[in-house]
């Protein structure tokens, strides 16, 4: 069941959506959850389940792509800074301070504000948001292992730095980089949702969660289930990857593997 909304988006074009996401129907407008529609249908006509189904695919990839480009910024800059420290990692470190200074959605609206609005720049402007929050993990996994005993045995018998990064840091820090990007997962699609209940996110017509509970917004009083679908499903998503972030900090995690049960 935890799993099971993540499937959702590879199986919504053929398996899940029982009518195009697109498709109006002026003579099925506002039309409650029912046999025909079992969440109703929006001010279109549009069956909002479908709709809802092709919104997971566009929330799950926003997040998806936003967690992959954070990380591969933030791996390789965490892991440098933290390894070598110094000026480097006094100035690196500051930056990324004044960034974490701002809000996530702030600062992604920053971003959105210089890109322009639409799917791949709030994807950009979610990635640059947790970009500080991500390095500095890392580059306290590096601080800590850094001076442990195979490191140091690696550098006495001649491994260079290129060598000591790659095949004795980075294999030890992934724990909580794992465990912080299934987290940081749930906030890419908070954000991304919050975005495009903002009109900055993916343009109509591509179905979002953020965007189809914006569209809700005016009718929530006399049409509920048009916000409110999306709405709860913006919950459940997040509720699960929070629970997969805390069933692998319990698993990768040495402190807490004594009392799993």
């Amino acid at each position: 069941m935890i799993f099971g909304l993540l499937w959702v988006p590879l199986l919504a074009p053929a398996a899940l959506a029982p009518y195009d996401p697109a498709q109006i129907s002026p003579a099925e407008i506002f039309q409650p959850p029912s046999r025909a529609h079992l969440l109703g249908t929006d001010q279109y006509g549009r069956d909002l389940l479908s709709r809802v189904i092709y919104g997971t695919r566009t929330s799950m990839s926003l997040g998806l792509v936003s967690v992959s480009i954070t990380v591969a910024v933030s791996l390789p800059l965490g892991i440098v800074v933290g390894f070598y420290r110094g000026t480097l990692e006094a100035v690196v470190m500051r930056v990324l301070d004044v960034m974490m200074s701002f809000p996530g959605i702030l600062l992604a609206l920053v971003v959105i504000g210089v890109l322009g609005r639409g799917l791949l720049n709030a994807m950009i402007a979610v990635s640059i948001g947790q970009i500080p929050a991500y390095t500095r993990v890392v580059r306290s996994a590096v601080l800590s292992v850094r001076g442990l005993t195979y490191v140091e045995a690696a550098r006495a018998i001649g491994a260079s730095d290129a060598r000591i990064l790659v095949r004795y840091i980075a294999p030890n820090i992934m724990a909580p980089v794992i465990v912080i990007s299934s987290v940081g997962f749930a906030v890419a699609i908070i954000i991304g949702a919050s975005l495009g209940f903002l009109g900055l996110g993916a343009q109509p017509p591509i179905a979002e969660w953020g965007t189809l509970i914006s569209e809700g917004r005016a009718y929530l009083r006399s049409q509920w289930w048009i916000p409110a679908f999306p709405g709860l499903a913006i919950g459940a998503t997040v509720l699960t990857l929070n629970i997969i972030g805390d069933a692998l900090r319990d698993l990768l995690d040495p402190r807490f593997r004594g009392q799993i049960r």
